[in-house]
Parts: C-alpha cells; structure tokens; sequence
C-alpha cells in the first residue's frame, strides 16, 4: 500500500486508513484483531479512533491489541478529543482543559504514552480557537502528540488556526492535517477546504469515503437487514444518502464497476484516491470480510474517461465567491 505525506510533514501515512467507530459495539474483539492483522499485513499504518467511539471502547481495544496482537511501532495512530458524552448527550468541549484531559483518558484507554496525530474533533463556538490552538501546542510540546489537526472544521478556521500555531511560538509545532468527510456523495469539501489545505500545506484525510456505506451499492434495491441503515443507532447516519440525487451518483459507480470488471466500493475509492491533496482515506468496517473487499481498491487506477464521468455526476454546487 502506498505511503504518502500528510501535507507538507515529515508524517507518512497509509493511502487507506482503518476506521474503529463501530469497535467495541458492533465490531467485538475477534472481528477487530483480524481486520488490523489484515490491514498491516497488506501495508496498511494509519489507524483512526476517537475518545466517543464506544463510549472509549474502540481505544480500549485497541489498546488490548497493541498489548499483543500488534507492535505500536507498526501503527500511526490518531484520534480526536474536544466532544465527550453525558446524560444530555454528547457535549463539544475544545477547551484547553478538555481537550488535554480527553487526550489523557485516551492515552489511557490506548496503553501508550503518545499518539501520533490529534484532532480537534469539531468547532466549539464557546470556545476561543487561540485556546484550543493553544491545546493542540502543548499537546505537542509535552511529547504526548507528534502532529495536530482538526476534523470537520471548515476552511477559515483551519487557516486562523495555522496562522495561530505559526506565529505564536517558533518551536516547529504546526497544524498537519484535516479529516473531513469526503466521497462521491460528499464533495462540499472541494469549495473552501481542499484549496486552503493545499495552500497551506495541509493534509487531508477523508472519513466515510464511501458515503456512509452507500456507495458499495448495497442500497440500490433493499435495505439489508444487517446494514447499517438498519442499525436503530446508525440508521439517521445513512438516510441523508438514500435520496434521489445520491442514487444518480450509485448507479454511475455501479456501470462502471461492471464495465471494469471490479466492485462498486473499489471504484469509489478508486476515484478518491486519486484527488489532489489527500493523504488518507479511512475505511470503517464492520467486519473483516468488508475491510478486505476495501483493501482491493488500492492497485485500481480508473480510466481517465470513467473518472471524468464520475467527476460530472458528483459535481457539487458551487456558487459565490467560492467559483472565483
């Protein structure tokens, strides 16, 4: 599998990452040992999770792997602080105090003494972004994250938060990467972020590059009774792509696929793969025979027609001033 920098860092990343939302719930402790086996035996490295997966189980399996089933060295680790669970529901918190304990428990839950990447996991209006900025350096100044970065922020915040890290302090800390959802059913990304990212360096990294499952085409007729559009917990995650205009974009994927002879997930991380700035895209799945399915997308480089095609049935809206 192809390693590949996340910006204009010295970290170096697998081109598909391993997605743990569904560890510790509905991936048990079986299942997710032998997709990391899968996953570092075919070059895979990067493996993402978050304080909230599981209420902290999916750190904590990981930790109990990398305790046997897989040496730390191996894995470029990453997770996200800055929103936490509670009797009213999930609660942003990208304080300085929240997000260095959240990244405390983590280290805990993971059995290491530092993580490779972390992310502010979304905007907290409530806070100051010179605070969370101010976090995220000594985060990194304290030896217990090697780069920082923000998930699901948008364009101008990424960009005040570089130009935050940059000039407080000449001690070579930097944002290093962004994780937004990104995939031929989400491109909303291509307006503001993906120009700022290459513009200042940044990497990016996709979740649910696969349209929250949607695009491996499993909706296109019934909805499976084991899918997740049929989990009571996940079911609201996938009904915004089983509408009209995302079947447009599944059918295309499918006549592709069948005209390439490959599956219709491959083709849609085929073409994200090959978009400009992306470091990474991460695969969530809840079995090790979906993860594998994943794993074949990384030798197909789709034709320059079918990618064209695919580019004009995806193509997001945009307006102004984003189209100057």
């Amino acid at each position: 599998m192809e390693r590949r920098a996340v910006g204009r860092s010295g970290l170096r990343v697998s081109e598909l990452g391993l997605g743990t939302m569904t560890w510790g719930r509905d991936t048990d402790e079986i299942d997710a040992a032998e997709q990391l086996r899968d996953f570092v035996d075919a070059g895979g490295s990067f493996v993402d999770t978050a304080a909230t997966y599981g209420d902290g189980d999916a750190e904590r399996l990981i930790g109990s792997l990398l305790a046997g089933k897989v040496r730390r060295e191996e894995l470029v680790l990453c997770t996200k602080g800055g929103v936490r669970g509670g009797p009213a529901g999930a609660q942003v918190d990208a304080s300085r105090g929240g997000l260095l304990a959240d990244l405390d428990s983590s280290l805990e839950r993971l059995g290491t003494d530092h993580v490779d990447l972390y992310l502010v996991a979304c905007p907290d209006p409530a806070t100051p972004l010179e605070e969370t900025v101010s976090a995220l350096r000594q985060a990194v100044t304290s030896g217990r994250a090697r780069y920082v970065g923000l998930a699901n922020h948008p364009a101008w915040a990424a960009a005040r938060a570089a130009t935050l890290l940059q000039g407080a302090a000449c001690d070579g800390v930097g944002l290093t990467g962004l994780e937004l959802e990104y995939s031929l059913l989400q491109r909303g990304v291509e307006r503001d972020v993906v120009p700022a990212a290459s513009a200042l360096g940044l990497g990016l990294l996709a979740w649910s590059p696969l349209g929250r499952g949607v695009l491996t085409g499993k909706y296109r007729r019934s909805l499976p009774a084991d899918s997740r559009a049929a989990s009571p917990h996940l079911a609201a995650f996938v009904d915004p792509y089983l509408d009209d205009v995302s079947s447009a974009v599944v059918e295309a994927v499918a006549t592709a696929a069948e005209g390439l002879g490959r599956a219709p997930l491959e083709v849609a991380l085929a073409w994200l793969l090959a978009r400009d700035t992306l470091a990474c895209a991460v695969v969530g799945a809840r079995t090790p025979a979906q993860l594998r399915t994943s794993l074949a997308a990384v030798d197909l480089a789709l034709p320059a027609e079918v990618h064209a095609a695919l580019d004009d049935v995806s193509a997001p809206e945009v307006g102004y001033p984003e189209r100057w």
